[in-house]
């Protein structure tokens, strides 16, 4: 294995699971200490939790901080564990959740709950960790995680859709403000990833909700889903020095849905 992140120290949001679980361990495989930041321990898909796999299939150190990332402070603690790591490289703000409540049925709590999680959780983790990334004076790298529908939009999930348009928006700015600071922002735009957070309902349950995936999986010209490895590859790329020009970009992962 390559070692494109040695001496790197990253956080990763909502690292417990899914596409950051993923992300974690792919940082880890290629030489970082990882801060799994997520409100559980246990993995949704079962198993080992993060940072005790990366102990025991890497060579790194990993531990986990139990954050909200809609309380700053929580974001703070995942930093100051960085910090014991070595100093943080890396903020991935990963952490996200779903809504398919039709538009005229979604509620005040709802709408706050989602853009909470989803778009104050990346502003104010985006700012802990560019305030630390500028006071270590190294560079670094921030990823936020944003989706195909921050392009196309969807009309079964309205709320998610806004949330991570205003991510993409958010990272061309972050990456104009703290371009002269050597600090990169940019975002990864996944379409459908085969996660246990989809399998749960991540196109609606029932009847509708497996008419959407049928009509997704053929609209999508890969043919199939993505998988957390192939969202996690990108954020290696992004992560590591191969990546070193690339500033304000977001990028899609979704097998071609987007372009048809």
């Amino acid at each position: 294995m390559s070692q494109l992140l040695t001496d790197e120290t990253a956080i990763v949001t909502g690292g417990a699971s899914g596409i950051g679980r993923r992300i974690a361990l792919t940082f880890a495989e290629h030489g970082a200490d990882v801060v799994v930041a997520d409100v559980r321990e246990a993995p949704r898909e079962g198993g080992e939790p993060t940072h005790e796999q990366i102990r025991t299939e890497t060579d790194q150190t990993a531990v986990f901080v139990e954050c909200d990332v809609t309380k700053r402070a929580d974001l703070e603690a995942a930093a100051d564990a960085a910090d014991e790591l070595g100093g943080l490289d890396i903020m991935v703000n990963n952490a996200g959740i779903h809504s398919e409540t039709p538009f005229l049925e979604v509620t005040e709590a709802e709408y706050d709950q989602l853009m909470d999680v989803n778009l104050k959780g990346v502003f104010f983790g985006a700012q802990v960790a560019g305030k630390r990334l500028i006071e270590n004076d190294e560079g670094g790298t921030i990823i936020n995680m944003a989706s195909l529908a921050a392009d196309s939009g969807a009309s079964y999930q309205t709320t998610y859709s806004a949330s991570k348009g205003a991510v993409k928006s958010l990272t061309y700015a972050l990456a104009d403000y703290f371009g002269g600071h050597g600090v990169r922002v940019n975002a990864i735009k996944p379409s459908f990833t085969e996660t246990q957070m989809l399998a749960q309902g991540g196109m609606g349950d029932g009847e509708a909700g497996n008419r959407l995936q049928e009509a997704m999986l053929g609209a999508t010209p890969a043919g199939r889903f993505g998988q957390p490895e192939e969202i996690a590859d990108v954020a290696l790329f992004l992560a590591s020095d191969l990546s070193s020009y690339v500033n304000g970009e977001s990028i899609l992962v979704d097998g071609g849905l987007g372009n048809t």
